[in-house]
């Protein structure tokens, strides 16, 4: 099972794709700090700082300007995120999320729950690609 979310972000897909591997550039809008640069087959740290937690998410593939897929953990879910450029200035991006087990008796509030955290993402991702808010992605609170 899969939890699909897109968005139209006016900007062309090369900056798009890198402000998700560019660990100088993640930290304006989803994370507080990456360890490297997302690479195929490289493990990579993502850290949260003001939650004092972190995350180690393998990347899979990617495909320049056009796709990422990682999997979160050592087990988790996998994502792909599609960028489609539609044209000089805008772009699709779709997160595609697999992995969810249908028999789960928690299965909706896990759907519900990382919905919500990409349509905060992406929601954050457009505000610093087109507007240069660098703030916001510390902003939702979940207790």
């Amino acid at each position: 099972m899969n939890n699909l979310t897109k968005v139209k972000i006016l900007k062309p897909a090369n900056q798009v794709f890198e402000a998700f591997v560019d660990p100088s550039k993640i930290g304006n809008f989803w994370f507080s700090s990456s360890s490297e640069k997302w690479e195929p087959d490289k493990t990579v740290t993502l850290r949260y700082d003001e939650y004092n937690a972190q995350v180690n998410i393998r990347v899979m593939e990617i495909e320049v300007n056009k796709k990422i897929v990682f999997q979160w953990g050592d087990a988790g879910n996998i994502v792909t995120i599609t960028l489609k450029e539609l044209d000089p200035s805008s772009t699709i991006i779709e997160v595609n999320e697999t992995g969810f087990q249908e028999a789960d008796e928690e299965l909706i509030h896990k759907l519900i729950d990382n919905k919500e955290g990409w349509v905060f993402m992406l929601t954050c991702l457009k505000g610093y690609l087109e507007f240069g808010v660098n703030q916001l992605r510390t902003g939702l609170v979940k207790d």
